[in-house]
């Protein structure tokens, strides 16, 4: 997975904005305002999804390059390293993954929003 293909999947989610709120480095994707994902924008690719606690477990076992969340809650969150190793259709089932922890966890009214972009 190339860092471009990475952000167009994520931009094309509704209700998600590409922000850079930590410092010019890293990339964070919302869904109306709550983050999902985040990456480094050069470098080695990296990129920390939020995941069930009980996959995120089960993800790290399975696959050396996917670790505990850089720098996030360690329960919650997974760094995955891009180096060849997982295919892209699994990243994108996994960014697809934390985008609906996200949006499980809005309010009505905010749900009713999003469906409305």
């Amino acid at each position: 997975m190339k860092l471009e293909s990475f952000r167009k999947y994520c931009i094309s989610k509704p209700g998600v904005t590409e922000e850079m709120p930590f410092d010019n480095e890293t990339l964070v994707y919302k869904a109306v305002g709550k983050m999902f994902a985040l990456t480094n924008s050069f470098g080695d690719l990296n990129i920390t999804l939020k995941c069930d606690p009980d996959k995120a477990i089960k993800l790290r076992a399975s696959y050396p390059s996917v670790q505990p969340g850089y720098h996030m809650n360690k329960v919650h969150w997974n760094t995955i390293y891009i180096d060849g190793s997982i295919d892209d259709s699994d990243i994108y089932e996994w960014i697809d993954h934390s985008y609906k922890l996200i949006i499980e966890k809005l309010s009505r009214r905010e749900k009713e929003e999003l469906s409305g972009l």
